[in-house]
């Protein structure tokens, strides 16, 4: 289910029974499933639908994905992931998607997308188009709080090793 108002973008789900784990919680792996589907909202949003992908003979692939989980969630949780933009050029978009359970925060994703000619597969350019779509949701996005994004995993300095 998608829900999308020009500008913004915002995907709704629920935990369903086959993404829990044995302590009755969404497993990790489809915290980023759900991601995947609000990245699918983005793209229906910019005008990469699947009918103009196949049209235009255009997708976006994933360059890089980081995850924070938050909060568990269980069965039967509905989800919505809000999805912002960080900033673009003209063939990449650094997205941040943060997922909630009712008002609270659940998990925040940062990813790289690239668009890309499948006749290659290779980087190319926005159609002008997307690129003015991908252009209206940063400039909606200006101002919101990205709480989770530009973090690298690393421990602290001098922080205790663990030991077998």
């Amino acid at each position: 289910m998608t829900e999308t108002t020009a500008p913004s973008v915002i995907y709704r789900d629920h935990v369903r029974a086959e993404w829990v784990d044995y302590n009755g919680h969404l497993r990790d792996a489809f915290y980023m499933l759900i991601y995947s589907f609000a990245t699918d909202a983005l793209l229906d949003a910019i005008g990469l639908d699947a009918a103009q992908r196949e049209a235009r003979g255009r997708s976006m692939y994933t360059l890089e994905a980081h995850l924070n989980y938050v909060r568990e969630i269980k069965e039967g949780t509905p989800v919505r992931v809000e999805v912002s933009v960080l900033e673009h050029d003209a063939k990449r978009v650094r997205v941040y998607l943060e997922m909630f359970a009712q008002e609270a925060l659940v998990s925040a994703s940062e990813q790289v997308l690239l668009h890309v000619d499948r006749a290659g597969p290779r980087a190319a350019p926005f159609d002008a188009d997307v690129l003015a779509r991908v252009a209206a949701l940063r400039g909606e996005s200006v101002g919101r709080v990205a709480r989770y994004a530009g973090r690298s995993i690393s421990l602290a300095p001098g922080a205790a090793a663990v030991s077998s």
